[in-house]
């Protein structure tokens, strides 16, 4: 079993969720053929997501470790990317089991009407099996590794529903919920940020979003010339020569240029599945919603979180040299940054301003955590048979290791038993007042088509 779990996660998930999605598109009547084009369309859309994402880190990773070398920064525990990071979480003995605990766990609460997120984003399942490894290896005990796995997923099913209006308010995707275990958690940090920023003269009347800078700058708050300047001055702190720092602007303002475009390839493909899916629960459950559950690469293409995530990179770098105690460097995990700030962007409503501030205050405390994980982190990466980087004694990540849910599972699991359970009792208590209240607007509530 174990075998044919890892076969599937390997293809990975251009591959694994144009499956998935063909599938579900059988069960919800929609003809095979248009099925079929909708799961290829959305394989085709992750390919060049991710194409755009390596760009980016292909030209931001060098950058950034010229600025450590510049900066002389000597840390002991190595930030390996979440693809190290998902691969360890997979090849753990609690991780075998993490993609059906995460499909029993989102039925039975869709049956007992306490989510209506339907998560097809099985891949990113990664997220609670990585939960659980660390648990099973802090506490001793394979089923406290698999219990933390249950109320991580039932946690990300919650908090998909709370944020599922702001998706589609935001970004424009009705009908879709990231119940994404790096991106959404977020959420949970910039709601209390966001009240705290209407109370600050000044900063609560400051428009940053980009359509706004774009009003005041002219040609100079165009996205792609955002990018260009971010690029130059990342260049220049990195200490590139003229022709570097010019490419890396470049390709920086590329990426503001075609993440956007990649991420409309998608969700052409998405659509007909979103359509489909909300006449199947018209017919079958008059009065019910769903939301389709899937990767918040959905969203970090926006301006918003490409340009907060330029601004970060030298913030973050900055952090781990003056934040006592840490001893994470990150390097893996600095082409991801817009996973981590992508469900900031639309609390904030685009302010990139309040996006970096809480970005800075997020990853901060995380380097503290992930430094504070270290131990646990390395010990699993150990027992898969993780090829260490050249010197490294000891790995961490900003994703999943600094994210918030991941201290909520790690402290709550020294409580044993009955620390999950509360957290358990609380998410399950919430998502049944969530999936009770009335839809936002009746335009939420009937919306069915995507927007490209």
């Amino acid at each position: 079993m174990g075998d044919v779990l890892q076969y599937f996660v390997d293809l990975g998930a251009s591959v694994l969720l144009p499956i998935i999605i063909f599938v579900f598109g059988l069960i919800l009547k929609t003809k095979p053929s248009q099925a079929f084009r909708a799961g290829l369309t959305v394989g085709i859309g992750f390919i060049a997501i991710n194409l755009v994402i390596g760009l980016l880190a292909e030209n931001l990773g060098p950058a950034a470790q010229q600025m450590v070398n510049r900066l002389g920064i000597e840390l002991s525990v190595i930030d390996v990317g979440w693809p190290a990071t998902s691969a360890i979480a997979f090849g753990s003995s609690v991780g075998a089991l993490a993609i059906p605990i995460g499909l029993a766990v989102n039925i039975a609460l869709l049956v007992f009407g306490l989510t209506k997120t339907l998560n097809i984003d099985l891949w990113n399942l990664w997220h609670i099996a990585f939960t659980g490894a660390l648990v099973s290896i802090m506490t001793g005990s394979f089923v406290m590794g698999l219990v933390t796995c249950i109320v991580h997923a039932i946690v990300l099913l919650v908090l998909a529903d709370l944020t599922a209006k702001h998706v589609a308010e935001y970004y424009g995707y009705p009908n879709i919920s990231f119940p994404h275990g790096t991106s959404t958690p977020y959420y949970l940090l910039a709601m209390p940020l966001n009240k705290l920023f209407d109370r600050i003269p000044g900063l609560k009347n400051w428009k940053a979003d980009p359509e706004a800078i774009q009003k005041k700058l002219g040609i100079f708050g165009e996205s792609t010339i955002v990018g260009l300047i971010l690029g130059i001055i990342i260049g220049v702190l990195a200490g590139y020569n003229l022709q570097e720092t010019l490419q890396l602007g470049v390709a920086t303002a590329a990426v503001m240029l075609l993440l956007p475009r990649m991420v409309s390839i998608l969700m052409e493909g998405l659509a007909p599945i979103s359509e489909a899916a909300g006449e199947f629960v018209k017919r079958r459950f008059p009065g019910r919603e769903v939301y389709i559950g899937m990767d918040s690469a959905l969203a970090v293409g926006h301006p918003a979180a490409i340009a907060s995530t330029l601004i970060l990179t030298p913030i973050v770098l900055l952090l781990a040299i003056i934040v006592p105690g840490n001893k994470v460097l990150p390097f893996g995990d600095l082409a991801t940054l817009p996973f981590i700030v992508c469900m900031m962007v639309p609390i904030f409503r685009g302010n990139v301003i309040r996006t970096v501030l809480a970005g800075t205050i997020a990853l901060g405390f995380g380097l503290l955590l992930a430094t504070y994980i270290s131990p646990l982190f390395t010990e699993a990466a150990r027992n898969v048979g993780f090829a260490f980087p050249e010197g490294a004694g000891a790995v961490s990540s900003l994703v999943d290791g600094a994210v918030p849910t991941t201290a909520l599972f790690i402290f709550g699991a020294k409580l044993g038993y009955i620390g999950l359970g509360i957290i358990g009792v609380l998410a399950l208590v919430t998502g049944y007042f969530v999936n009770r209240r009335r839809p936002a607007s009746k335009q939420e509530d009937n919306a069915t088509k995507i927007p490209s």
